[in-house]
């Protein structure tokens, strides 16, 4: 018989679960209780409410993401790379009656220190939905992957999505800023900027100073910024990663057609799988291997 089971992305402040029989999923749910904002609700009260009527005992749930942290539902301990794809699925961590996490991924050198959750679950996905040897994974902090077809060998993290946040709401950049309009046009600039220029400190505060004195429409500021931050960042890895010939995006639309603007522009040609789809299909893989 087909085995049915649930697949949860359980991030801070979001949850998403699917239901699964085999590779068919039978339906999904969300919920707005992150680990972050529980409000006083147990994590297995909160799991319970979200898998209402999915499942019995003998159905497996399989977790990725926040809550394997230390603000979640239990440190699930991260596993250090170089590690085999093969590894994440077969150290998970039990919390319940066959209720599971998948381990994180950290790296502890002298020249680097990351750690990452859920995206090693998308990671696995990618690997079999588009392999390649480095792979890029846009969000709130971007993740740069080196890995071959069997191995994790290293990673890095930008904060390009949580930095154009901040300067755009808590800094004197977005100050007083109306609504921020789409301008490719604007994008377009401040990619050029970033990638010409991407040691981007001394260029942050002349973002403010463009729209005070008139050279930058005040709608345009998020764009220019956007295009600025994500152009320092291809910039400044991809001259690290620069032996790495194939290159895989791991995002949604938005961020894959930013990116793949930005590479275009250094002369790399990247593919993309979208990162939804590369999340579910890295979990069904782990979840196959406990259902069986």
């Amino acid at each position: 018989m087909t085995p049915r089971y649930i697949a949860i992305d359980w991030g801070s402040t979001n949850l998403r679960a699917w239901l699964y029989q085999g590779d068919e999923c039978l339906e999904s749910r969300q919920s707005e209780s992150g680990v972050t904002r529980l409000n006083g609700q147990s994590p297995e009260a909160v799991l319970a409410k979200v898998t209402s009527g999915w499942r019995d005992s003998a159905t497996p749930v399989i977790m990725a993401g926040m809550v394997g942290s230390n603000v979640g539902w239990k440190a699930v301990p991260y596993l250090p790379v170089p590690t085999c794809f093969s590894a994440i699925g077969q150290q998970l961590t039990s919390v319940g009656d066959n209720v599971w996490i998948i381990p994180g991924l950290c790296v502890s050198r002298d020249d680097n220190h990351n750690v990452m959750r859920g995206e090693e679950t998308q990671l696995l996905g990618a690997r079999t939905l588009s392999p390649s040897s480095v792979y890029v994974m846009p969000g709130t902090h971007c993740k740069w992957v080196q890995a071959d077809e069997k191995q994790i060998h290293d990673f890095r993290t930008v904060m390009t999505g949580e930095l154009h946040h901040l300067l755009l709401t808590h800094s004197l950049v977005g100050a007083g800023l109306p609504e921020q309009d789409s301008s490719a046009q604007a994008f377009t600039a401040g990619l050029e900027r970033g990638l010409a220029s991407p040691a981007v400190l001394p260029h942050l505060f002349e973002v403010r100073a463009s729209h005070v004195l008139g050279n930058l429409p005040r709608e345009q500021v998020s764009e220019f910024l956007s295009g600025l931050l994500i152009g320092a960042e291809v910039a400044s890895l991809s001259e690290q990663f620069a032996g790495q010939q194939a290159i895989t995006l791991v995002a949604g639309s938005s961020l894959t057609s930013r990116y793949r603007q930005a590479f275009n522009a250094v002369g790399r040609d990247v593919s993309a799988v979208d990162g939804d789809t590369a999340f579910q299909a890295g979990i069904r893989s782990i979840a196959h291997a406990v259902a069986n």
